[in-house]
């Protein structure tokens, strides 16, 4: 009999049998029944916890098949985030209220998430801008793979002088007099960009267990149940796997987590490999955490980091010899892997080093994929295939698009990458993020940039033939990333003995105008037929969540994405002002202090007047 059922639903089950229902019944954790009212009600006790879902949109829950979740979890509460901000001004505005709340010598950090295309100004913070809102505590804010702005109380943190040579791989922009600005340039990769973010203060244990639990919520609100982590650089196994263990092992997860090893020295890729493949097996664990296989990055020698304002960066000599060994190791221990490529060009090798392998040594069923793959060409979309791979994509041209199309024209902008041709060629795609460096973990973006084709500065990047319908999209999200973990069979559809995971939507996905998209929210998800995240009236089923650690944290201030749902206004107007001590409502009622900055944002960090 049923532990949960949920009523009064419009049911997407993506069970192409049986594709819509208006109720589904949950038992230990799985699917027992999905139907109409009354034959799923016939699975009903007096135990049994019923919810009436109001006749809104229910979903699978969605899968992330490139996030970095276990990183970003370690350092969310520590973070400001503009995703989803739709202006400088209002970036600005939060970053001062948060400079005033941040003690010293903690820094304020914007770590991605967002592209100044997104902003009405569409541009980016002048460094004079940052200075006159943090004299003395240190920002970081990095934008894409490109840049980081640190101002002058950064770069006193770092030890950035006159004296300090460009790192390798980046550059310090100077003034006159060799000064560095707080500019700094990755060319050609982000190494400059995340050492020098590796150097700002971490979070003590219990702060990060905090952290992640905020981190898994803030993706739950969102509607995601499953992840498949994608490790990450300064991610080093097992030393930094120790919070998301033990949050396993206290049974607090409430995303699943298949995890790939990414290796973290070049030079040392096949002795990572080689000692982790004897001490763990593929897909060792449970169904909340598990082992995934290798990557996303297999040898350093063969990233292409993309960087579209720069030139194409070409692997060096001697990649193919490094590779076929850690491929062939992979292939013979059958850990599956993953790689990171977004060129075709730096995919054309790679694919004649797998072909050679698999002559050797037959991949046979394992399951192996390029993730990105922005510029994949027909032909190698061909050879994926016949090598029985797949293709992880992510939303990362939402954030990029402009740039790509100054460098490279808006003709080669069209197939960036082309999801349909992958997809009429039988390619397993899964769908991603690629959070939280660059692109948000927002799925609700990642879904309006493949159905409407447009960057979220509102640039028209797709034709129709490039462009996916709401379901396609959606599937992919869903059922397709579950094959990047081996997971097909259990999760991603609604269907008898499958996952008990899905997320009922805050709107009508399958019916609200595209640029209302990205604004939907979950009110009510559930991951192994327990509540995970709840709102409105389906809030008090959802387990309360500790406040953030430290109490400082940007997040119990600003959240994590700032959509602009109605949903999320009301939530964050019915949040105490800490300055006035009373529900922000309040300033409808009240003169707005336009002329008062303290009382207006200010140094206090006020939002009473910001809606």
């Amino acid at each position: 009999m049923a532990d949960l059922i949920v009523r009064n639903a419009r049911i997407t089950t993506l069970d192409r049998d049986n594709p819509s229902a208006t109720a589904l019944a949950v038992a230990d954790g799985n699917l027992l029944a999905i139907g109409n009212d009354a034959e799923v009600m016939a699975h009903a006790t007096a135990k049994t916890r019923l919810i009436d879902a109001g006749g809104r949109r229910l979903i699978p829950g969605l899968n992330d098949s490139h996030l970095h979740l276990i990183r970003g979890g370690l350092n969310y509460n520590m973070e400001l985030r503009w995703d989803g901000v739709r202006t400088l001004a209002d970036a600005m505005a939060m970053l001062k209220a948060q400079v005033a709340r941040t003690p010293a010598p903690q820094w304020v950090r914007v770590v991605g998430g967002f592209t100044e295309h997104q902003f009405a100004e569409k541009r980016l913070p002048t460094l004079k801008e940052l200075n006159e809102a943090a004299p003395e505590t240190p920002v970081f804010i990095l934008h894409l793979y490109d840049r980081a702005l640190l101002n002058r109380a950064a770069l006193r943190a770092v030890g950035y002088t006159k004296d300090s040579p460009d790192p390798p791989g980046g550059q310090l922009e100077r003034d006159k007099a060799g000064n560095p600005t707080g500019l700094l340039l990755a060319k050609p990769n982000a190494l400059i960009l995340y050492a020098t973010l590796a150097m700002a203060p971490r979070l003590p244990p219990e702060y990060q267990l905090n952290s992640t639990r905020h981190f898994m919520r803030e993706l739950n609100r969102l509607g995601i149940t499953s992840v498949i982590d994608a490790g990450g650089g300064f991610q080093n196994y097992p030393d930094d796997y120790e919070v998301i263990q033990k949050l396993h092992a206290d049974g607090k997860l409430t995303v699943r987590i298949a995890y790939n090893l990414f290796t973290q020295k070049k030079g040392g890729e096949l002795a990572d490999f080689d000692r982790w493949s004897r001490t763990l097996k593929p897909h060792e664990g449970d169904s909340m955490l598990r082992h995934n296989g290798a990557g996303e990055m297999l040898v350093f020698s063969a990233a292409d980091f993309e960087d579209f304002r720069e030139p194409r960066p070409e692997l060096p000599q001697g990649m193919e010899g490094e590779l076929e060994d850690v491929v062939r190791l992979l292939a013979e221990r059958r850990w599956p892997f993953r790689i990171h490529a977004t060129y075709d060009e730096s995919i054309s090798r790679v694919l004649d080093v797998y072909e050679k392998v698999n002559r050797e040594v037959p991949f046979d069923g394992l399951h192996w994929f390029i993730d990105h793959a922005e510029t994949i060409s027909e032909r190698n979309i061909e050879r994926v295939r016949g090598l029985k791979g797949g293709i992880a994509i992510q939303h990362r041209m939402a954030y990029q698009g402009e740039y790509f199309a100054e460098r490279y024209g808006s003709e080669a902008l069209k197939r960036t990458p082309p999801v349909r041709r992958m997809l009429d060629a039988g390619v397993p795609v899964g769908a991603g993020t690629d959070a939280t460096r660059v692109a948000s973990y927002n799925p609700w973006v990642a879904l309006y940039w493949m159905v409407s084709g447009r960057t979220l500065g509102g640039l028209s990047m797709y034709s129709d033939d490039n462009r996916l319908e709401r379901e396609e999209a959606l599937r992919l999200w869903t059922h397709g990333s579950a094959w990047f973990s081996h997971e097909q069979e259990r999760k991603g559809r609604l269907m008898v003995g499958q996952y008990a995971d899905f997320a009922l939507l805050s709107s009508d996905f399958f019916s609200v105008p595209e640029e209302a998209i990205k604004d939907i929210s979950s009110v009510l998800t559930v991951v192994g037929g327990k509540v995970v995240h709840g709102t409105g009236d389906f809030g008090p089923l959802a387990p309360v969540l500790p406040d953030p650690m430290p109490d400082w944290s940007p997040v119990s201030r600003f959240g994590g994405y700032q959509g602009g749902s109605l949903a999320q206004a009301r939530a964050v107007l019915a949040t105490p002002c800490g300055v006035h001590g009373h529900g922000k409502d309040h300033a409808a009622h009240h003169h707005t202090p336009s002329g008062d900055l303290r009382g207006f944002w200010g140094a206090l960090g006020c939002l009473c007047y910001a809606f």
